[in-house]
Order: structure tokens, then C-alpha cells, then sequence
């Protein structure tokens, strides 16, 4: 089970110098927030369940299965805040009109309580003491939902930029490197552990456990290189150079 993949590793010694910008990241990330920018607020949540990782990892030498459970809640959030910054960089190219008038901090907010109820339903069975089998396949089944909905950002955001011929060749690059770093820290640091929920020949290899495990606790610390080309600039100051865009396009057709 993914419990016993985290114990494992739970010798593994990271220094506190190492994890906590993270805790610094959440509180200067929590300025940012302004009325009508969505953004900030799933970023804020992503460095949340990124905090809540880091104290449960820091207490797993206490042995305590509430702490794992806690740990297991924490990385499961923060894969669905992920998906919804990828879905919201897509929409800043792609969906202009929509992003500039539909969003909302309500709606944002909404998003992030369905976010952080949905770990539950890999939690609770777990905890509940269900199959391992059962519990491992929707470890393996959540984790990998949202490998097609990355990869469907990623091409649409490519795609949008292209078009999109007014706007800096800078916040092009920002915009598509924060949907590509998504996509990367997702592959290289949550994929090994899907395979190893998934494939009984890896969760009897210990030097493939421990790998895994290791890859599952980086995912914090690389949250940090999402959030620095994140705030390098906001959504909000890009719309007005697609919205350009998107009117000549209106008008050329």
C-alpha cells in the first residue's frame, strides 16, 4: 500500500532549509489576491496542501497513520490545484472573453472545496481499512485522470499562443512554460508512483519504492518553480493583448 511506500522512506532527512521557502511562498503568495483574479486562489491552495505535506512529512517520524493520512490528503489536493492552474492558463489564451467575464473569486473558491473534498474518496477507504487492492486502484485511477486534461491544456495553450500574434514573446514563454512545468513536475514526480499502485512487480522492488516515494516528496519543493513563473505575471494583465487579438480576428472574418 501507498502507507507502507511512505514509511519506507521515512528515514530520508531533508533539511529544514530545503522545505520551508514554501511556507514563506504561501504567505507572500496570499498578497496577491485581488478582487476578481482567480489565480492567486488556486495557487494559494496548491501552496497550502504543499505546507500540509511538508509538516506531515516532518512528523513521520513519528510513526502515526493519521499523519500519513493527512500526507496522502495533502498530495492528492495539490494534484487537482495543479490540473486547475493548467485549466486556467489555458483559458487566458484560448477562452479570453469567457476568462475576462465569467471568472470569479466565488466560483474559484467553489472549485477549491470540490478539490479538497475529492482525496476523500481515496482517504476514507484506506482509513476505513478497505481492500488494498480497491484502495491502490483509486490511488492509481485519481492519479491518472488527470494525465489526458494536462495534455489537452498543454496543446490548446500552445495552439492559443500561436494566435495570439500581439502578445510579448515573454509572456508567451511564461505562460506556456507554468502549463509545461505542470505537465513535467506531474510526469516525472507522481508517475512513478501510479505505476507502482499499479504494477505488483514495482511494489516489491524496494529501490523502486524508495524512488517513488522520494519523487512523491519533491512534488512540494518543485511547486516552487510553479509559483515563480506564475508570478511573474499575472493572467489578468495579459487579457487585454488577447483581447486585442481575438477582435481583429472578429473583424478580419
Amino acid at each position: 500500500m501507498v502507507l507502507d511506500q511512505i514509511k519506507v522512506v521515512c528515514p530520508l532527512r531533508v533539511g529544514g532549509e530545503t522545505l520551508t521557502p514554501t511556507h514563506s511562498s504561501s504567505c507572500t503568495c496570499g498578497l496577491q489576491v485581488r478582487k476578481g483574479h482567480t489565480a492567486p486562489v488556486y495557487v494559494i491552495n496548491l501552496l497550502l496542501s504543499d505546507v500540509l505535506q511538508i509538516c506531515c512529512f516532518i512528523c513521520l517520524v513519528l510513526d502515526s497513520a493519521l499523519v500519513v493520512y493527512l500526507y496522502l490528503f495533502g498530495e492528492m489536493a495539490s494534484v487537482g490545484f495543479m490540473v486547475c492552474i493548467a485549466l486556467e492558463r489555458y483559458l487566458v489564451v484560448a477562452r479570453p472573453f469567457w476568462y475576462r467575464f465569467s471568472r470569479s473569486v466565488h466560483m474559484s473558491v467553489l472549485v477549491c472545496v470540490v478539490v479538497w473534498l475529492l482525496p476523500l474518496v481515496y482517504v476514507l477507504p484506506l482509513y476505513l481499512g478497505v481492500d488494498s487492492v480497491v484502495v491502490e486502484s483509486v490511488f492509481a485511477v485519481f492519479h491518472l485522470l488527470p494525465l489526458p486534461l494536462l495534455l489537452f491544456f498543454l496543446i490548446g495553450t500552445f495552439k492559443g499562443l500561436s494566435k495570439a500574434t500581439r502578445l510579448p514573446l515573454g509572456e508567451k514563454r511564461r505562460i506556456m512554460a507554468a502549463v509545461l512545468l505542470v505537465f513535467v513536475i506531474y510526469f516525472l514526480l507522481f508517475l512513478p508512483s501510479i505505476l507502482w499502485s499499479l504494477v505488483e512487480e514495482f511494489r516489491e522492488d524496494d529501490v523502486f519504492s524508495d524512488a517513488a516515494s522520494v519523487l512523491l516528496f519533491l512534488s512540494p519543493v518543485a511547486d516552487l518553480c510553479l509559483y515563480v513563473f506564475i508570478r511573474k505575471g499575472a493572467p489578468h494583465k495579459r487579457l487585454t493583448c488577447l483581447k486585442v487579438e481575438t477582435d481583429d480576428d472578429g473583424s478580419s472574418a
